[in-house]
């Protein structure tokens, strides 16, 4: 696999071995790397021809897969740390993203159209995503690190501002959230053009709690969906939202059962695939008459930079509270996993 040849580079990281934590921990403090320099162009083609033959692809910290016949793209997230945005998840997903440039790149006369979906999904259990790393945040505003901040927010936008365009490709991108979408979480979903909800989803922008503000396109992406007055309520209240407070909002575009939600994407691309040029162009519109840009985009996390440079003491003992709350119903998922599969190798043994 591509990762196993390369997985000392920034951001793609085997999770086995000793030395796995500390290889993550110095790539984080690096940032992220230019994603032509993953591989070389040999490698990416070599990458990209087991993808198309096998339909799976294993980075860092996503999970990708790809169904030729129904032209899906499925990339889970699974953070090798607490279920937030490092700087390795980061990276990765920008590759992810990265990869239906690829896809295009090798497509024939007779298959002109690999891919028409992109859904974004999480392997954990009750997640979605957090949203940004906090503790390190605390750290980089204690030691006033801009440098490193403003890095870390441009990671951000350069994930964020590809999947917003759908990397300028003839697809509709779609967010299916089963668990807490929380911070940068919400706004990753936000930045998809559907969003896909079980009904025990949870939305929420806390960053108000700390006296911040979230700055990785939450109120570009929601004043497009819901105007600017609702928007500012939203990031103001810091309150959680049930997925059907936003479904009847308009943020949730399609609700579903919970443990349905691959099936409810599923039955949405069903339902619309007939109109799959017509909803393209009503979703590119969008661009048109409300385009979103990376310098808005980008403009706006230099805001978000000064006002976490700005945060008092007490303000960051705040996030770091949230912080370990999160880290202990982290803790908790990790835990329930494990004796999940204990419990299910048990099983196989004793058959």
């Amino acid at each position: 696999m591509l990762v196993n040849r390369i997985a000392t580079a920034d951001g793609l990281f085997r999770t086995d071995g000793p030395d796995s934590d500390a290889i993550r921990a110095a790539a984080n403090r690096a940032g992220p790397r230019p994603i032509d320099s993953i591989a070389t162009p040999a490698e990416r083609r070599s990458a990209l021809a087991r993808f198309a033959a096998t339909g799976e692809l294993t980075l860092g910290e996503m999970d990708l897969f790809w169904d030729r016949t129904a032209k899906l793209y499925w990339q889970y997230m699974r953070p090798a740390g607490r279920a937030s945005f490092t700087f390795g998840l980061l990276s990765d997903m920008r590759e992810a993203l990265f990869f239906l440039t690829d896809m295009y790149a090798e497509a024939t006369p007779a298959d002109p159209h690999p891919v028409r979906y992109s859904v974004l999904a999480s392997r954990i259990p009750g997640i979605f995503n957090l949203g940004g790393d906090l503790p390190q945040f605390a750290e980089l505003i204690r030691s006033r690190d801009r440098s490193v901040l403003r890095r870390y927010a441009h990671a951000c936008i350069e994930v964020q501002y590809p999947r917003a365009t759908n990397v300028g490709l003839p697809i509709i991108g779609i967010a299916l959230v089963q668990g807490d979408a929380l911070g940068g979480g919400f706004e990753a979903a936000l930045a998809c053009n559907v969003i896909v909800a079980e009904k025990s989803a949870k939305f929420g922008l806390p960053e108000i709690l700390f006296n911040l503000f979230p700055g990785m396109g939450a109120l570009s992406f929601l004043t497009r969906r819901i105007g600017m007055v609702e928007a500012e309520r939203m990031v103001f209240s810091g309150r959680i939202y049930s997925a059907e407070e936003l479904h009847a909002m308009g943020v949730v575009d399609v609700l579903a059962e919970d443990g349905q939600g691959e099936m409810a994407v599923q039955h949405y691309i069903a339902r619309m695939d007939r109109g799959f040029a017509t909803r393209l162009a009503v979703y590119g519109s969008r661009q048109t008459i409300h385009p979103v840009t990376r310098e808005e985009l980008m403009q706006i996390t230099e805001r978000w930079v000064d006002a976490a440079i700005a945060l008092a003491p007490t303000d960051i003992r705040k996030m770091e509270r949230l912080a370990s709350a999160q880290d202990r119903r982290w803790a908790a998922i990790a835990q329930q996993q494990r004796a999940s599969q204990s419990a299910e190798a048990a099983a196989i043994a004793t058959a």
